[in-house]
C-alpha cells in the first residue's frame, strides 16, 4: 500500500505541482461544488495509476485541483463505495493519498437516508459522530506505521471545532443545520423498515453506505475532518415505498446551493 500511494502520489506531482491545504469528498448529486472552485487542473480517476473507477450514476470520477478564495484545494468529484465490488483498502486509498499531495483537512459529503422524526427531506445535517456497520473493517490487516498507529482513537472523528465553526457559518448564511450520528451499511440496496428501526435504535439519525471508512483512513492519519450529510429520503411507514435513487440525486441536487455555500465558507475562513 505505502508504495502505491507514493507511485501515486509522485506521478501526480510531476503533473501538477500542487500542494493543497483541504481534500473534498463530493457525494451523490454533489458534483457541482466544483463551480465554486477556480480549477487548475483535473485529472480524470482512470488516468490516475492505481486509482479505482467510481460506477455509480452521479459520481463523475476525477480529481480537481483548484483554489476557493487563497485556499489550495483538491476535490473528489465521484467516491469509491465497498458495494461497487472494491476492498476497503481500494476506497480509502484516495484519502491516504491526499494526505501525502499536503492536506490536513478533509471535508466530506454524502445523501442518507433519515431515521430521526426532526428531519425533513432536503435537510442538511452536520455529521458529529458515526456508527460502523460496515462489513470489513479499513484498517483491517497489517499495520504500516508510516500512515498511522494500530488502535486509532476515535473518540473525535469529526472535528468539534470545525463544527462549531461550521454551525455558526450556517446561522450567518440563513442555512438551517441540524447535527446528528451518521450510521454506515454496506449497500447498495436500500433499508428495509426494519433496518430503518435498527438503525433508530441503534442511536443514529441518519443512516448510509459510505463516509464511516474514508474518515476512519482520514484519522488514522491525523487529518482534521468534517462530515455532512443531505437527507434525501425518511425511513418510515409513509415514505419508504417512494425511495429510488434517483430520488435520491433530486433531494440532493436540490440542497446543493447550501451545501456548496457552507462548505466554501468553511474552508474560506476556518
Amino acid at each position: 500500500m505505502w508504495e502505491q500511494v507514493q507511485e501515486t502520489v509522485n506521478y501526480i506531482n510531476k503533473v501538477n505541482n500542487f500542494n493543497p491545504e483541504y481534500g473534498v469528498i463530493l457525494g451523490s448529486g454533489l458534483g457541482s461544488f466544483t463551480e465554486d472552485i477556480k480549477i487548475e487542473l483535473t485529472l480524470p480517476y482512470n488516468e490516475i495509476p492505481n486509482f479505482p473507477v467510481s460506477t455509480v450514476q452521479g459520481h463523475k470520477g476525477a480529481l480537481v485541483f483548484g483554489t476557493i478564495g487563497d485556499k489550495k484545494v483538491v476535490a473528489m468529484q465521484g467516491r469509491f463505495h465497498f458495494y461497487e465490488g472494491y476492498s476497503m483498502k481500494e476506497v480509502t486509498f484516495p484519502v491516504r493519498v491526499m494526505k501525502y499531495l499536503g492536506i490536513t483537512k478533509l471535508i466530506v459529503s454524502n445523501a442518507s437516508g433519515g431515521v430521526n422524526p426532526n428531519y425533513k427531506i432536503g435537510e442538511i445535517v452536520i455529521i458529529k459522530d458515526h456508527i460502523n456497520f460496515t462489513p470489513e473493517h479499513p484498517l483491517r490487516g497489517l499495520n504500516d506505521e508510516r500512515f498511522g498507529p494500530r488502535f486509532v482513537n476515535m473518540s473525535e472523528p469529526y472535528s468539534r471545532k470545525m463544527i462549531a465553526k461550521a454551525k455558526l457559518l450556517a446561522t450567518e448564511l440563513k442555512i438551517e443545520v441540524k447535527d446528528g450520528i451518521y450510521l454506515g451499511l454496506q449497500g447498495p440496496s436500500f433499508e428495509t423498515l426494519a433496518e430503518y428501526k435498527m438503525v433508530k435504535i441503534l442511536g443514529a439519525d441518519c443512516v448510509g453506505m459510505s463516509t464511516v471508512p474514508e474518515v476512519i483512513v482520514a484519522r488514522h492519519m491525523d487529518l482534521e475532518t468534517f462530515g455532512i450529510s443531505v437527507i434525501t429520503d425518511i425511513g418510515d411507514e409513509d415514505n419508504i415505498d417512494t425511495i429510488s435513487h434517483d430520488e435520491v440525486l433530486e433531494a440532493a441536487q436540490k440542497a446543493e446551493p447550501n451545501v456548496r455555500s457552507l462548505i466554501k465558507e468553511l474552508i474560506l475562513k476556518y
